[in-house]
């Protein structure tokens, strides 16, 4: 899209845009509470920092298994000597390639699109952010929606 030099901020324009907003997203599917947090970028520090952040929230004495998809941050060298650190606590289990369709989450980020984004017109993509973090902010705590949305049959 073309921007004139006089407009210093294109998300005011009231048009198109390519702005994104990148999630890390977790749910534990024995209540349906979820973890979400937004990324800067999608890298093997992000996502280090997000399994951080699950684990300080994970009752001690359990093991987490956290099920993720094949992207490259998720099977990077940088999170080894954690993980082998955090062996007893967590646990990463990779899909098979190419089958978003067994990612519980995938399910949760339709849904988050169906009720906060379709018809919708937001101005600003702050308020976009803003309008979907208040649902995650819902689901922050044990809820129906998202247990039976991510249950394994």
């Amino acid at each position: 899209m073309w921007i004139p030099s006089e407009v210093k901020d294109p998300v005011l324009l009231h048009a198109p845009t390519r702005k994104h907003v990148g999630i890390l997203g977790a749910v534990r599917i024995a209540d349906g509470t979820m973890i979400a947090e937004r990324a800067e970028t999608f890298d093997a520090n992000a996502f280090l920092r997000f399994l951080q952040r699950l684990l300080r929230r994970h009752r001690k004495g359990s093991k987490m298994i956290i099920v993720v998809d094949n992207a490259r941050w998720h099977h990077a060298k940088l999170l080894a000597p954690w993980l082998q650190k955090h062996r007893r606590s967590l646990q990463l289990l990779f899909l098979p390639p190419y089958s978003p369709e067994l990612n519980a989450i995938e399910r949760v980020w339709k849904l988050t699109r169906r009720l906060c984004t379709h018809n919708q017109y937001f101005p600003a993509i702050e308020q976009l952010i803003n309008t979907v973090f208040n649902q995650f902010e819902a689901w922050a705590k044990p809820n129906d929606t998202l247990h039976r949305l991510c249950a394994i049959i």
